[in-house]
């Protein structure tokens, strides 16, 4: 599953106690979800698509991060179709994008799917204040049956808002943090409303529970040993412009589960060949304190070509590439390539010796950002 340029030793006693480690974490839940997943909460998230896509011109998913990076990563890489389309809000603080998304909607029917486990966080609040506006002025009383809240199972300001105004509510598990909730309703809900077959995801994501143990393994080391000799920066390699968005979410990802206590690898992406006409110089010139990962996806001769081509000027350029190898462009293979991800930056994060499961530096802006707030 993974190439690479150069030879690393892996350590397989120490990642066997990492392994260990993250089994115990009480924020570890995903790590056996896709073999053991709620089959009564399955059904009910596809009985609850199959109701928006009867009803709905549009599904407003409305979240920040992890809360909606995941699913639309694998929506926009599958283009899967479904007669109700996915619009995105409440991850900016632009009134231009939530006017934009308001107007796209317009006075077509809609459902909305909010995404968040406190239901304070400023930017899914605002967006979904504005969009229950239009819902209520749409519909009236029968708005709330067009509401689906996912959110913490027992308290928090969406959930006691949901629970008192009687909205379809799905749990965001309380051992599994954002980044890694792909896989929960989280991400399960609103792929299956635009048409991504979620059996065949969690299908590919449980078979991927023994079989990407040691490629996970071998990764996380790699990459953790390449931080160690001064590579601090990683790029993640993509050859089909569709997978943009699951470029994105890697770098949530690895940004916000190893970026801690000044360690950690940086995460950027590019698209090839589109970013070698741009970007290109400086990977093949440019200062070597960068290592590349190129997710090789199934692709067409010509694309083939490109993907060698890079790899061997970029080894020559003396860039240590590493190539993962995706198994198909399909609901199993992003299954697969989903939990690999997870498990091989858990393990990666923890050999820096941070915990893979917090996000302390994310609260600094938004505590400054309540203060200035305050003195307006």
């Amino acid at each position: 599953m993974i190439t690479t340029n150069f030879k690393i030793e892996i350590d397989e006693k120490r990642g066997a106690e990492i392994l260990q480690e993250i089994m115990r974490d009480q924020m570890g839940g995903w790590l056996d979800l896709p073999k053991k997943y709620d089959m009564g909460e399955f059904a009910k998230i596809k009985e609850a698509a199959e109701r928006i896509q009867d009803e709905s011109e549009y599904l407003v998913c409305i979240g920040i991060g992890g809360s909606y990076l995941g699913h639309r990563a694998i929506i926009e890489a599958l283009q899967p179709r479904s007669g109700t389309k996915i619009v995105y809000a409440g991850n900016s603080l632009s009134e231009r994008e939530l006017k934009r998304a308001l107007e796209e909607v317009g006075d077509a029917d809609f459902s909305i799917n909010v995404i968040s486990k406190s239901g304070t966080t400023l930017e899914p609040a605002i967006a979904f204040e504005a969009f229950k506006k239009k819902l209520f002025e749409k519909y009236g009383e029968d708005a709330k049956n067009r509401i689906y809240a996912t959110t913490d199972a027992r308290t928090g300001t969406l959930h006691d808002e949901a629970a008192i105004n009687g909205y379809t509510m799905f749990v965001v598990p309380d051992d599994i943090g954002g980044r890694y909730s792909v896989l929960t309703a989280v991400g399960l809900l609103p792929m299956a409303v635009a048409g991504v077959d979620i059996d065949k995801l969690l299908e590919g994501a449980a078979e991927a529970v023994e079989s990407v143990i040691k490629p996970a393994m071998e990764y996380a080391t790699m990459r953790h040993s390449l931080g160690m000799k001064g590579y601090d920066t990683e790029v993640f390699a993509s050859f089909e412009p569709a997978t943009m968005y699951f470029n994105e979410w890697l770098k949530q990802l690895f940004g916000e589960s190893e970026g801690k206590n000044k360690q950690g690898i940086l995460p950027t992406a590019v698209i090839y060949s589109t970013d070698l006409h741009s970007l290109g110089q400086f990977m093949q010139d440019g200062r070597r304190n960068l290592f590349e990962t190129i997710i090789d996806y199934p692709t067409d001769e010509m694309n083939a070509k490109v993907v060698k081509a890079v790899k061997i000027a970029h080894a020559q350029g003396g860039i240590p590439v590493l190539a993962i190898d995706v198994s198909s462009y399909d609901e199993k293979g992003f299954g697969e390539l989903v939990y690999f991800f997870e498990l091989a930056c858990a393990i990666s994060a923890k050999m820096f010796g941070v915990n893979p499961f917090d996000q302390p530096g994310v609260e600094a802006y938004k505590h400054e950002l309540k203060r200035l707030i305050g003195e307006i």
